[in-house]
């Protein structure tokens, strides 16, 4: 009879006896941990060989969040006012109109209650080009909130497109706060007063720059808002999270709304229209997915000013919130250091790595031709990244971006049993050894995986491995396991025998 008894590795799952490969694996493993026995370790080395397995998953998702949007003309404080309700920097904040062009959301908290906050674009009644479709977007975000905070400046007034910005608001039915902002000390409040004109009940005093009566505006918020959303437009966790990152205008905003099936973002043949980070869910091969839209990193962010430097801040904050960023590069432009920097900031953080092609459609036979040395010479760092040729204006081949991001998160979850490992090690050390180095050569003693996503291996040696010998294991390792569209990091640990 077959023995198909069980018995638990360090790592926690069961190894079956009648598995001989995984017997011998497991064997290399209880072997070279006693050796490291004879070893200096520190507490957190053996904190680390102590580990086990992944970690737990997250909580589960919550119910959707009552959403309350922001809106009112250019320039009037909407941005500033969710950054003081948020009580930190979040939105993009510049002293000129037009800074914030989609709607984008966060989430905030007051006297206990959470919800989804809704930054806008200012809307403008008459107006045309990138305004139009920035006003659309604001009347969108009207639409799937559940209250509005309407913002005048009070220092000016109400204008006519604030007139035309109530009408808006009554067709639409939801609660409204009316903000009258800018009311720095007492002696704007008559200022304040004179909205109750605008027949939206109460208007409240607030200065958004020094947080002068914001509370109470949002204590009246509090009295409308629903427990939960009506729409569920803004839910939070739940779907992995795709960032599309990139340098400006390469496509980015028009791919988000190719896979949206609708105009989500404002697009503009001006490079950088996008400033803040947009979400959406996006449904794409039987899965729901969190798609985010970020500014394109122009230059160095030490050398941008103004809100294309707290741009280039969200989208590297957007970036470490994702689970794995999609590269758009236009291939019809010449690869340059920008898009080689993207990728580097994307390894850098850590995440699941897919480049997209983007405008393949429009190539000839010879751009392909060079498109393709180019990729050879400047991306020969990244060659286990997955690839897609698209067209985020014809949607031409959108179906092959879901096979790739599946497959850079799952290497990016990956994790190598410990027993596995010391024995792939010990292959590749009993065929291609540590160079001699002064007469003594670093001898392999153990390795484990620390962590995933992205996969972090830790080995442990009797001396110095130099760089060219770790990114040798690297490759191995990529041979061996896969790890297609993740990076990989194998650091070391010397330690010297314990002195007798």
């Amino acid at each position: 009879m077959t023995d198909e008894t069980a018995r638990p590795t360090d790592e926690g799952a069961p190894i079956s006896t009648a598995d001989p490969e995984a017997r011998d694996d497991a064997s290399v493993e209880r072997a070279l941990r006693a050796g490291l026995a004879d070893f200096e370790l520190s507490p957190e080395d053996q904190a680390l060989l102590d580990a086990q397995g992944p970690y737990a998953a997250g909580a589960a998702e919550q119910g959707p969040l009552p959403v309350v949007a922001v809106v009112g003309r250019p320039n009037v404080g909407k941005s500033s006012l969710v950054n003081r309700i948020l009580r930190r920097r979040e939105a993009v904040v510049e002293d000129v109109p037009g800074v914030t062009r989609d709607r984008v959301s966060y989430e905030a908290e007051w006297g206990g209650r959470r919800f989804t906050i809704v930054d806008t674009g200012g809307w403008e009644a008459d107006a045309t080009g990138i305004h139009l479709r920035v006003a659309e977007q604001a009347e969108i975000a009207i639409d799937l909130a559940d209250v509005v905070m309407f913002v005048v400046d009070a220092t000016v007034g109400a204008t006519d497109d604030d007139a035309a910005v109530v009408k808006l608001l009554r067709r639409s039915g939801k609660p409204v706060v009316l903000v009258a902002n800018k009311v720095d000390d007492e002696r704007g409040e008559a200022d304040a007063a004179a909205l109750w004109s605008l027949g939206l009940g109460q208007p409240w005093p607030v200065s958004a720059v020094h947080g002068r009566g914001s509370g109470d505006a949002l204590d009246a918020v509090l009295e409308v808002l629903p427990d939960v959303s009506a729409h569920g437009a803004y839910a939070q966790g739940g779907p992995r999270r795709v960032a599309l990152i990139g340098r400006p205008n390469v496509g980015k905003s028009s791919l988000l709304n190719k896979l949206a099936g609708s105009e989500r973002v404002v697009v503009d043949n001006v490079a950088g229209t996008t400033r803040d980070p947009v979400d959406e869910l996006i449904e794409l091969g039987g899965t729901t997915w969190r798609f985010v839209d970020t500014a394109g990193i122009r230059r160095r962010v030490h050398q941008t000013r103004g809100a294309d430097f707290y741009a280039s801040l969200r989208t590297q904050t957007a970036l470490e919130k994702a689970e794995v960023a999609v590269v758009l590069i236009d291939a019809e432009q010449p690869i340059a250091e920008q898009d080689i920097r993207v990728v580097q900031q994307v390894i850098d953080a850590g995440r699941a790595l897919v480049i997209a092609y983007n405008k393949w459609d429009t190539l000839d036979e010879e751009r392909r031709y060079y498109l393709e040395r180019e990729i050879e010479k400047e991306l020969v760092q990244v060659p286990w990244a997955p690839r897609a040729n698209i067209s985020a204006r014809t949607g031409r081949h959108m179906d092959r971006l879901v096979p790739a991001i599946e497959t850079a998160l799952e290497s990016w979850d990956t994790r190598v049993p410990t027993a596995r490992l010391n024995a792939f090690l010990g292959e590749i050390v009993a065929s291609h050894p540590h160079p001699l180095r002064g007469g003594k050569q670093p001898r392999i003693l153990f390795a484990t995986q620390a962590s995933t996503r992205p996969p972090r291996f830790v080995v442990f040696a009797s001396g110095f491995i130099e760089a060219g010998y770790r990114r040798f294991i690297e490759r191995r390792l990529r041979e061996e396991f896969g790890f297609e569209g993740t990076p990989i990091e194998v650091s070391v640990r010397v330690r010297e025998k314990r002195r007798r």
